[in-house]
């Protein structure tokens, strides 16, 4: 592998788009420490432990809301710009013809996304710091006041054009360097976590057996989501033979490669934004004099508190319910039977057209079931490793954290062997 490395960096234009790629992250690194006015980190710390909606914000910040930078909001909002328009695409008609008019109607779609990015980033940014504001985190944030009016507005617009920046950013790495820009400036951020992390875990007096086993798990998840991840069911495809003039074209088989885990990390992001809505909700109403309203209000938090067993169990059948969901989604974007009709290809034994489609789901519905029970499996280690080592170790390990890392790691080692194989050099994967 390291003499795959070495190969990698002597080729010129390949050691240009590997240092590109470095200095764009080493940019979004040195953005993510320059800190807005009037925050007061110490309590902001304080309340990212205690508060797990800003915690999920926070990883997908890269650790820039725990200061409360300019890139405090990272790059969730254009991720939710995306789900949002893979999800409407099947309702609406226009965003699927888009679809199909190929390169040019997805940088159309590309372009809707990154408007909707906009309004989005402004509401997260005006609920993050309205939350701040009322915890007494951060001062001078509100839109009534003739003193506050300017600088919440200021503000505001900063998080959201620093926002906009990193998706230009990220979009220059997907273009220019190697990997996924998005994936990789989250991968980033999570990385650069991970030594203060382990550092606050042996602070907080964990034992050297929790480590040992907090590791095993660690490994253990890393193997699986690999495994899972890189699994594959291949669907034979057989092309019809056609004759033009003197010449035979087709005749050759292919096959379809249904994953196992299609859906990625997005049934996890998914999961974890409902099943925080109700408890962050019901600490609003902890303390409001009606004595049944407050009771209802703390049995809800109590009910959607991360350390009860009933919110594990339904965070595992939410994030099975949504892998389904977002699976059937995107097969129906790709719109695969149609495909080979038009090609004239056809699965061996299957008629062509709505046979084909029944068959693909079938087949589709069966291996979903284990990616789907994986990621639910994935979800709640957290939990589990909780009862194993204890809480004290908790810091250091992240479900989605470490599926985001894997998968980040695969797509770059797959575009890096991809650019070796192409001047029949042997690659990194053997």
């Amino acid at each position: 592998m390291f003499e795959a490395v070495l190969r990698a960096f002597r080729l010129p234009d390949v050691r240009r788009k590997l240092i590109f790629t470095f200095a764009m992250l080493a940019v979004f690194r040195v953005i993510a420490h320059v800190p807005l006015p009037g925050v007061r980190l110490e309590e902001l710390r304080e309340l990212m432990a205690s508060n797990q909606l800003l915690g999920m914000l926070d990883l997908f910040s890269g650790g820039s809301l725990t200061t409360f930078s300019i890139a405090a909001l990272g790059v969730y909002p254009y991720i939710t710009a995306q789900i949002v328009m893979q999800v409407l695409s099947p309702v609406i008609p226009q965003l699927q013809d888009l679809q199909k008019e190929g390169e040019s109607g997805r940088m159309k779609v590309s372009q809707y996304t990154r408007l909707l990015a906009v309004p989005l980033a402004i509401l997260q940014a005006y609920a993050q710091g309205s939350l701040l504001a009322r915890e007494g985190i951060l001062n001078n944030f509100c839109l009534v006041g003739v003193g506050t009016f300017l600088p919440t507005i200021s503000m505001i617009l900063t998080l959201t054009a620093t926002t906009m920046f990193l998706v230009w950013l990220g979009e220059l790495i997907t273009e220019q360097g190697i990997g996924n820009g998005m994936s990789l400036i989250i991968f980033a951020g999570i990385i650069s976590k991970l030594p203060a992390s382990i550092a606050q875990s042996f602070a907080s007096g964990i034992g050297a057996l929790s480590v040992v086993g907090l590791g095993l798990i660690g490994v253990a998840m890393v193997g699986a989501i690999i495994y899972i991840n890189e699994g594959q069911r291949r669907i034979m495809v057989q092309y019809a033979k056609r004759i033009r003039g003197n010449r035979v074209f087709g005749g050759t088989s292919t096959y379809i490669p249904l994953r196992v885990n299609s859906s990625g990390m997005i049934p996890l992001i998914f999961a974890m934004s409902i099943m925080l809505i109700p408890g962050t909700v019901a600490t609003y109403f902890t303390a409001a004099e009606p004595g049944a309203v407050r009771t209802v209000a703390e049995f809800v938090a109590e009910i959607f508190s991360s350390n009860g067993v009933v919110y594990w169990v339904l965070y595992f059948w939410l994030v099975v319910g949504f892998t389904y969901f977002y699976t059937a989604v995107v097969f129906q974007q790709q719109n695969l039977p149609e495909t080979l009709q038009k090609q004239g290809g056809f699965i061996p034994g299957i008629r062509a057209g709505r046979p084909t489609a029944d068959y693909l789901n079938r087949v589709l519905n069966r291996i979903t079931l284990l990616g789907a029970v994986f990621l639910g499996v994935v979800a709640v280690a957290p939990y589990i490793a909780g009862l194993i080592v204890g809480d004290s170790g908790m810091t250091t390990l992240s479900s989605t954290g470490i599926l985001i890392v894997v998968g980040v790691v695969l797509d770059t080692m797959k575009q890096l062997e991809a650019q070796l194989m192409m001047r029949q050099y042997e690659g990194f994967i053997r």
